[in-house]
């Protein structure tokens, strides 16, 4: 087997993966797993830079990760760079930084190749009893991924509709005002409209839902005191449940979503967006429910240092 690292930066969190991997029979053992919400991408949708703050929070992380990955003898390491950092006027900074502390370049991936890391991340473990085609959905802090294939990415689209981004633009107020939720549910359904005219969302077998608005979407449906990933992974969740669990979140103030024990602190003013992106997306797809995931684009950049890099 391998040793590989992998580093996802994205609007909201910082993650790491040292996982091996053997590309034969498709073996992946983790090593260690790591996520911290560093909230990078704050304020990037208003003024267009990596806030100073944000930088330092997130370079904060990475300097952890690194000690990390020097001390498990990875190969190899890759790390990719989403939303915040495409939109961000001071991108170089961000580069600067990571170089100073990884020894390489992060990669400011385009929608299209985040779309297809994500969906080689979800869909290299599901066995043979989960049907596709796929449509597997990847819910960010500043974008959403939409990507459809069945072995491989069959299309794919990229929007900038994302549960941080969707929050900052729409709900000024603790809970949003029923024209703020009409607000962002416009918002939403233009982006889906743009993702309609290149992916198939209506004709897949299965949704598969990724990253942490979704799975703490999941978490609260099964009921969950405490964020259980092997409890989350592969677990199937109503679209019926999913819209129950909205409604509730966008009539919660912020203290009431802080008490619910499984959402993370550095998710509590972003999680009723999220929820209500993946309500939309199952409505528009015409999905009785979803598949959650705990692999995703974290997974993809780990493997497609073996595979076919993108």
């Amino acid at each position: 087997m391998t040793r590989v690292a992998a580093v996802d930066c994205g609007t909201n969190s910082i993650r790491l993966l040292v996982t091996d991997l053997d590309p034969a029979s498709g073996l992946q053992r983790d090593v260690d797993r790591r996520m911290r919400i560093v909230r990078l991408g704050q304020d990037v949708d208003r003024t267009g830079r990596l806030a100073a703050a944000a930088l330092d929070r997130t370079m904060a992380a990475l300097a952890e990760y690194v000690e990390v990955i020097k001390a498990s003898g990875a190969d190899t390491v890759r790390m990719v760079a989403t939303s915040a950092t495409r939109d961000a006027e001071n991108a170089d900074e961000f580069v600067a930084g990571v170089r100073s502390l990884l020894g390489v370049d992060p990669e400011v991936v385009s929608g299209d190749d985040e779309a297809w890391l994500s969906f080689t991340g979800a869909t290299r473990d599901l066995g043979a009893t989960v049907p596709g085609p796929y449509l597997v959905v990847d819910i960010g802090g500043g974008s959403t991924e939409f990507v459809t294939g069945r072995s491989t990415p069959e299309a794919a689209r990229s929007v900038d509709i994302g549960a941080v981004r969707l929050t900052e633009r729409c709900f000024a107020a603790d809970p949003p005002t029923a024209d703020q939720v009409a607000a962002a549910v416009a918002a939403i359904d233009g982006a889906l409209d743009q993702v309609a005219s290149a992916v198939p969302l209506t004709e897949t077998a299965t949704v598969i839902g990724l990253a942490g608005s979704v799975t703490t979407v999941g978490a609260i449906h099964l009921g969950l005191t405490e964020y259980d990933a092997a409890s989350i992974h592969h677990a199937q969740v109503p679209a019926a449940a999913v819209a129950e669990i909205s409604d509730r979140l966008l009539a919660a103030t912020h203290a009431d979503r802080a008490a619910i024990p499984v959402i993370h602190p550095g998710r509590v003013d972003v999680i009723a967006a999220g929820a209500l992106i993946l309500r939309r997306v199952l409505e528009r797809a015409g999905a009785d429910g979803l598949l959650l995931s705990e692999h995703d684009i974290l997974d993809g950049i780990a493997w497609s240092q073996l595979l076919n890099p993108r």
